[in-house]
């Protein structure tokens, strides 16, 4: 939270997991300012199956910061999944994928899209490889790379990724991985952007003990509110809220279990 600062000038730092299916934000943790997300890894999941009473067969997309041993272990630990991407932060892991056969293994999935003056293609191939030893990876049964394709104006650039997945490859089918894949850019879109454009978070300079994270879940609170309410448009709903400050009022109180 660029605007947000402790008593000493720390910038305060939250670690938020998205429900992709609903856009809500379903708990978020404060981030040590001594150290960085890895440590609030663990605490994040138990305030999520706080939330959901369970975490059984629950999948959670994360960016490759948190590809480490341990946090595969525990989401395995807690009968939920875990796919990560993988890049130079786990090198023997990043080496091992990029050197799989990927020319003889077929195309799994592919999706093609236009916007923003642009057009894309988006290729994911999955395997399951059978080398002694498996991926190097706690709880890893299947290797993936993606390809994005992009041309802008007769320009064409090509972007490889790879990824882990602790789902085996019938209950992981390619195209569930390029759903997965694409829907881990939804916080950045549905509540990042949001909350600092929209709600113009970067400007707020809440200062006072756990203010920023107080304000911070209230934003996230009035966004999901909205999103299940069906609203695209987060800007036009809070206008419309703003001018029916009593349809809120009673929906937050109200004790219907519809509205909780």
């Amino acid at each position: 939270m660029r605007g947000a600062r402790l008593d000493d000038g720390r910038r305060v730092h939250l670690l938020s997991a998205l429900d992709t299916d609903t856009g809500i934000v379903l708990a978020q943790v404060t981030v040590d300012a001594k150290t960085n997300e890895i440590p609030a890894f663990a605490p994040l999941l138990d305030a999520v199956h706080t939330v959901v009473g369970t975490l059984e067969g629950v999948v959670f997309v994360a960016d490759a910061l948190h590809t480490q041993a341990d946090h595969a272990r525990q989401v395995a630990a807690r009968g939920a999944h875990l796919m990560t991407a993988v890049k130079g932060n786990q090198p023997t892991l990043f080496a091992q994928l990029k050197s799989l056969p990927w020319p003889d293994i077929p195309v799994g999935d592919r999706t093609r899209g236009r916007g923003h003056g642009r057009r894309e293609t988006r290729t994911v191939t999955a395997v399951t490889p059978h080398t002694p030893g498996g991926i190097a990876f706690p709880h890893a049964e299947q290797a993936v790379r993606i390809t994005r394709s992009r041309t802008t104006n007769a320009k064409t650039t090509r972007e490889t990724a790879y990824f882990t997945v602790s789902l085996p490859a019938g209950h992981a089918l390619p195209a569930d991985l390029q759903t997965w894949i694409r829907r881990e850019w939804l916080i950045e879109n549905q509540i990042h952007h949001v909350r600092d454009v929209t709600l113009r978070e970067d400007s707020h300079q809440a200062r006072t003990g756990t203010g920023p994270a107080v304000i911070a879940t209230l934003r996230n609170s009035a966004i999901g509110r909205h999103r299940t309410n069906g609203d695209t448009n987060i800007a036009r709903a809070l206008r419309h809220a703003n001018r029916r400050s009593h349809d809120l009022i009673t929906a937050v109180t109200s004790s219907y279990p519809t509205t909780q």
